[in-house]
């Protein structure tokens, strides 16, 4: 049998954290351990990064929600064999998955024994800060509004028809990306180089540095 996972100390809490504490310290080692962050790492101190930042996830999931936690606390108080190993939070969810039902969230698991999505968890947590970041670094329709826009006004009334024709299409694509798709499907679509000048800036907003 896989140990059991210790995710008040995967998350650094006592067990006596508010749900207050659970949710800043989530956001905390949740940027550290972000894999895109690590955009020159090599495939093993990916994948090393990649289930840490998954048993955080787990962490943040379970302990989150009164009902899960007190199920999770049940179990805790009677096992000796608690690990900080990330391996150990994939058996968890195979071996008590019929703690889990349900959840309004996203990023609930999606069958049986199956772990919570960790970008899904990371989006749901950093929605307000990550959307600003994702619209500055994604913003494919506002510039492709932009261009036709310009096209159209320069055919239209030359030079002022193209600045005014780009901002308006700047503008009405500016709206196509703000809506219809989540925080996590897009920036689950940029190249690794955004991605990390992203989890960069969150960082310094939560953590008051870079990592």
């Amino acid at each position: 049998m896989s140990q059991f996972p210790d995710y008040y100390k995967l998350l650094n809490i006592p067990q006596s954290a508010s749900q207050d504490d659970v949710r800043q310290a989530y956001r905390k080692e949740s940027l550290r351990t972000h894999p895109d962050r690590l955009a020159n790492a090599t495939p093993s101190e990916k994948k090393v990064a990649t289930e840490k930042f998954q048993a955080v996830a787990d962490a943040y999931y379970v302990l989150s929600d009164a009902k899960r936690r007190k199920e999770y606390d049940m179990l805790y108080s009677n096992r000796a064999d608690r690990s900080t190993d990330p391996t150990s939070s994939s058996g968890f969810f195979s071996q008590f998955s019929n703690m889990f039902g349900s959840n309004a969230s996203g990023a609930a698991p999606s069958g049986p024994g199956a772990q919570p999505d960790a970008e899904g968890v990371f989006a749901d947590v950093f929605e307000e800060l990550l959307r600003p970041e994702v619209q500055r670094h994604a913003p494919w329709w506002s510039w492709f509004g932009a261009a036709c826009g310009g096209g159209v006004g320069f055919i239209i009334a030359n030079i002022p028809g193209l600045m005014l024709g780009a901002y308006a299409g700047n503008r009405l694509g500016a709206i196509r990306d703000a809506k219809g798709r989540s925080v996590a499907a897009v920036f689950g679509e940029l190249g690794g180089n955004q991605k990390a000048e992203i989890l960069r800036a969150l960082a310094m907003k939560v953590l008051g540095s870079a990592l």
